[in-house]
């Protein structure tokens, strides 16, 4: 059955040229007048739905993927992450250069976005490069259960949050969400990893699914951009598809509840 029986109409991924640095922020900004936090996923993933080669996220990127993934940053006020995900990519906290510090003055936003990891336990190594490589301070969004022990161990060298919700051993993404809003942090960028993607699509937190898919095709074992213990549907509209010269696929699609409610896009 050709699409226009079905009712399909199908077109093609053309190019338009190239886009400049401030287009393509354009193309990702935030909706405007946000009241609550508006959360953003960035994720890669290969043709057949790995999210990581030889177990970083980061070996499946290219020069387009980084610049997508810097122009996500430099919109964000802050950035959320696994300890997990911090630990194996090895997290540092966010540099800008000159132009990227200034365009974010204009929009009223802090110089540099923090980076915030949630981890129940707080166990997280002093020596990272995420408490050393960074011009701000991160924020550890801990349990109730292990809050004192961190504030003890890490010092000066992290803001550390008790997040708990009714589970005192547990963080709660609804209130991990608040005390982020509570410093005025509305543009939420989180990078995964996967189980954390997972929460936010289970508590229904997750307004938009930035996504590049790499020409590549891994097999093996690797897992999806989004793991949990079940079946979460939650319907999509396409904002716009990119390409580059690689044949990368840079998608991004925001819930169909937030996209009927924004008058942004």
């Amino acid at each position: 059955m050709s699409g226009d029986d079905d009712g399909t109409h199908f077109t093609f991924l053309g190019r338009a040229g190239e886009l400049t640095a401030p287009e393509l922020a354009q193309r990702y900004r935030y909706p405007d007048g946000l009241q609550s936090c508006w959360v953003r996923a960035n994720m890669i993933t290969s043709v057949d739905g790995g999210a990581t080669s030889d177990g970083k996220s980061g070996d499946l990127g290219s020069a387009g993927d980084r610049a997508v993934f810097a122009a996500l940053r430099e919109l964000a006020d802050v950035v959320v992450v696994g300890a997990s995900t911090a630990q194996v990519e090895d997290y540092s906290g966010v540099q800008f250069g000159a132009a990227e510090r200034l365009a974010r003055q204009h929009r009223g936003q802090a110089e540099i976005p923090p980076i915030a990891v949630l981890s129940r336990s707080g166990r997280i190594d002093r020596d990272a490069k995420l408490f050393h490589r960074t011009e701000v301070t991160p924020l550890i969004l801990t349990s109730a259960a292990a809050v004192d022990d961190t504030r003890q161990r890490l010092g000066t060298l992290a803001e550390v949050l008790d997040a708990s919700g009714p589970e005192p051993d547990s963080v709660d993404l609804s209130t991990a969400l608040s005390l982020l809003a509570d410093r005025g942090f509305l543009r939420v960028l989180t990078e995964g990893g996967p189980g954390i993607l997972g929460l936010f699509t289970d508590a229904d937190l997750l307004d938009e699914l930035c996504v590049t898919v790499a020409p590549l095709l891994l097999g093996g074992k690797p897992a999806r951009i989004v793991t949990g213990p079940g079946e979460v549907r939650s319907n999509l509209r396409l904002q716009h598809a990119l390409t580059d010269d690689e044949g990368y696929l840079y998608l991004r699609y925001v819930r169909e509840r937030a996209a009927r409610g924004d008058e942004a896009f």
